[in-house]
């Protein structure tokens, strides 16, 4: 006999489904609840028994649905991904957590398309950055960092907080291949800047980049440039932390000079480094983490949003990993 929850009244709750209904089985699927929608157009969920469990799996697919509504009424765009991620927030810390989720915007990219945090760890990593100089943002591959941290800094240079955006990346292979590679300089280390491109290319365009880049406004070069010098009123952004060895982390964090943002971000499971040498992000906390001005965000499979076989490929490393430990 089924058990049905008072039915939901929502306004076009159909439009919240998606394609072929695969917001509703993503909901049916993560909480054992039958959604679907009634005579009178409005939501009604049922279970198979009634017993506290039940009620438990009701309460929480009604909270992922109203949440989704406020969403959509906010001009999110609800898509099975984000109804996955709302499910899994609720199924791991309770209903009250999916309230937390929020899509608040960075900039617009230029082609008119907004920049959102798409995670509640994408939410801490973007709050720590405005309200911190220096910033680590810490997680796998596709959890944002690199390109939130982009995001940011073209917004604060649009809006004149600082006059000058700086990307940084260690060459880790620079000691013996990089010589080797044809063209000047700038060709030599295009291809490990390559995705601090990207990302300002799609943010910004790539004619405003261009016109910024040649004024001396946009800055990308490879880490061993930034010794011996002071960076004032800037957006400093280095990526791949974790191939820096603690010497060059220390001389990056201490260019940084008045009126300047700092975001340093890694990934601690992919160091590239020769086995000689020690990466300074793993420690970085230890000895950093009682200064207030610094920050630190780890972001984790749960903040994937580039692909969802990504998150399936990392959560089974982290499975795999932890296992072998």
């Amino acid at each position: 006999m089924n058990t049905v929850l008072t039915d939901l009244v929502i306004e076009d709750a159909a439009a919240l489904f998606g394609q072929n209904d695969e917001n509703l089985s993503v909901i049916s699927d993560a909480f054992g609840v039958t959604v679907s929608l009634n005579a009178d157009g409005n939501v009604r969920l049922a279970t198979d028994g009634y017993d506290r469990d039940d009620e438990e799996k009701l309460r929480n697919a009604e909270a992922v649905i109203r949440r989704l509504v406020k969403l959509s009424a906010d001009n999110e765009n609800i898509n099975k991904r984000l109804t996955a991620y709302l499910c899994d927030l609720v199924t791991e810390n309770g209903v009250q957590s999916v309230n937390q989720y929020s899509t608040d915007g960075i900039c617009v990219t230029a082609k008119g398309r907004p920049i959102k945090a798409k995670t509640i760890g994408q939410t801490e990593y973007v709050e720590s950055i405005r309200t911190k100089s220096v910033t680590f943002g810490i997680g796998p591959a596709g959890t944002g960092k690199t390109y939130l941290a982009v995001a940011m800094a073209v917004s604060a240079f649009r809006k004149n907080e600082v006059s000058r955006i700086i990307l940084t990346r260690p060459a880790v292979e620079a000691g013996e291949k990089l010589g080797f590679l044809p063209g000047d300089l700038q060709s030599k280390v295009d291809p490990y800047l390559r995705p601090l491109y990207d990302a300002l290319y799609d943010i910004m365009g790539i004619d405003a980049y261009q016109k910024n880049f040649e004024r001396g406004a946009i800055e990308i070069a490879p880490l061993a440039y930034m010794r011996g010098r002071t960076l004032d009123n800037s957006f400093i952004i280095l990526d791949e932390a974790q191939n820096t060895t603690p010497e060059q982390l220390k001389m990056f964090l201490t260019r940084i000079g008045q009126y300047s943002k700092a975001v340093v971000t890694g990934d601690i499971t992919q160091i590239d480094l020769p086995r000689e040498k020690i990466s300074a992000l793993p420690g970085a906390q230890k000895i950093l983490g009682d200064i207030d001005e610094v920050g630190f965000v780890t972001l984790t499979g749960r903040d994937v949003v580039r692909c969802q076989l990504v998150q399936k490929i990392i959560k089974a490393y982290e499975k795999y990993e932890k296992k072998d430990r």
